[in-house]
Formats: structure tokens, C-alpha cells, sequence
């Protein structure tokens, strides 16, 4: 039996995953990036093949995406995550037609065909506004865990406005906001709601077809899906695990890119 990897270094995390011959999911692991990259991509790439139950020579192709893919030395191939995420998307939900990724550093709306081809895209990657890193400065600003502002901001009983479209001038928003005494709950909504305004944006410079699928660590942001559902004014596919969308989308292209025996 082979098996092919797919690894996706992002800003903040690195995910690696595993499929064998039929593309059936065999192991994935979700590590911090932190400040070397390349350790971070050995233990994930360690991880997935500890859970797989299988050694590192069982792997007969490698492919790397994402931010830091020129860091995966050892890998067969590099695509781009545009690619990754087209294949990824819709290998777990074939009627996707528009993915939505909002990633630690950047967020990219990408339109994909009825064959999963990726058709066109629209990526922000100058500025961290609508991205992870927006929300953990937010939640830092409000004194919160990054994983709860999902919950805290479902509680919301009052409608409040962050504007800016800027990171730094949008914290300086909130700490009016909390200067003025609003409510936390309402001014994490208001937060979930500008980074939903921004996405929004980005997805009308591509056209929105459904369905769509939200991939990326923020889609484990209640506040942000409801956020994004009620401004597209319909419900999209969430992944079990939205942050190892991308690998997985590489680790099947792997497996079609591997040389065959014989040839």
C-alpha cells in the first residue's frame, strides 16, 4: 500500500496530511508554525505518519503549499494553496463552486467548475484586516481567547459598528467601544460582523456561485460563519477539519502526480 502527503505551511499553522491509494484519509496533524518552519513542518509531517501507523519511506510523494512551501526541502513538488484548496474543497463537497479561505495571514475567495478546476480568484494578502491575525488582536484587545470569541459573540443582544477596514485602526475602535462600556459580547458580533463585510468584498470581485465552502482556521468561528451566512443570505459547507483543507488537497494531487510502477 502507498501512501502521498500533502503539508501546508501557513503563517500561523502547519498542517500535514496523509491518504493512501483510494484517497481515504489515513492521518493529519495541525502544529504551530512559530518561528522555524521547518520544525514545524517535521513534527506535523511526524504526527500524520504517527497516526497513519506507518513509516516515512511508506510515503511515495510529497507535495507542499501554502505560505512557507519552499521550506519543504524534501518534497516532490510545491503548488500553489489556490490550487490546493480548489482540489481540497472538492473532494470533501462536489458541489462547491465558490471556496471562501480566511487563513492566519491572508483570505482568498476562489471559484472552481463542476470538474473542480479552479476558474478564478481574488486574494488579500497586503493587509491582515478579515484574517486570524485581525481577530487575535482583537481578542486581545478585549481581554479574551481566540477560541471563545465565537460563543461570547452568539450572547450579542445589541448591533455596534467596527468601520475601520484597517487592523490597527479597527483596535483603536474597539478600545473606544469598551472606553464607552459596551457590552463585550456585542463588540466581538460587531468584530465577527467587519471581518464578514470584508470577505464579502473580496467574494464580489470573483461573483459568488453556490455552493460554498469555508476553509481555513477561522472557520471554526461560530461568530464569523453566522456573520458570513447572514451576509450571503445562505449556509455553507463547513469541513470537520477547516484547516487542513489545503494539505488535503495536495496530498491528492500527490497521489494522481505519483509516478506509476512500469512507467
Amino acid at each position: 500500500m502507498k501512501f502521498f502527503a500533502g503539508i501546508d505551511v501557513g503563517s500561523i499553522s502547519t498542517e500535514a496530511l496523509i491518504v493512501d491509494e483510494s484517497g481515504r484519509l489515513a492521518g493529519q496533524a495541525v502544529v504551530a508554525t512559530g518561528v522555524d518552519s521547518m520544525k514545524a513542518i517535521e513534527a506535523a509531517l511526524a504526527q500524520s505518519l504517527n497516526q497513519a501507523g506507518i513509516q516515512r519511506d511508506q510515503v511515495a510523494y510529497i507535495i507542499s503549499t501554502g505560505y512557507g512551501r519552499e521550506r519543504v526541502e524534501f518534497g516532490d513538488e510545491r503548488i500553489t494553496e489556490i490550487t490546493a484548496h480548489g482540489r481540497g474543497a472538492f473532494s470533501l463537497f462536489p458541489g462547491t463552486r465558490t471556496i471562501i479561505d480566511i487563513g492566519g495571514q491572508d483570505s482568498k475567495v476562489i471559484r472552481i467548475d463542476e470538474r473542480g478546476r479552479v476558474i478564478n480568484f481574488q486574494m488579500n494578502d497586503k493587509c491582515a484586516a478579515g484574517t486570524g491575525r485581525f481577530l487575535e488582536v482583537m481578542a486581545r484587545a478585549l481581554e479574551v481567547d481566540v477560541t471563545e470569541m465565537g460563543d461570547l459573540s452568539l450572547n450579542s443582544q445589541n448591533s455596534l459598528r467596527v468601520s475601520s477596514v484597517c487592523t490597527v485602526f479597527a483596535e483603536s475602535e474597539v478600545v473606544g467601544l469598551i472606553a464607552r462600556g459596551e457590552k463585550r459580547d456585542d463588540i466581538l458580533r460587531a468584530i465577527h460582523a467587519a471581518v464578514a463585510d470584508r470577505t464579502q468584498g473580496l467574494a464580489g470581485r470573483v461573483g459568488l456561485e453556490p455552493e460554498v465552502t469555508l476553509s481555513g482556521g477561522v472557520a471554526k468561528n461560530k461568530g464569523v460563519v453566522r456573520a458570513l451566512e447572514d451576509r450571503l443570505e445562505f449556509k455553507m459547507n463547513i469541513p470537520q477539519e477547516p484547516q487542513t483543507v489545503g494539505a488535503l488537497g495536495a496530498a491528492l494531487i500527490a497521489r494522481d502526480r505519483s509516478p506509476k510502477e512500469g512507467l
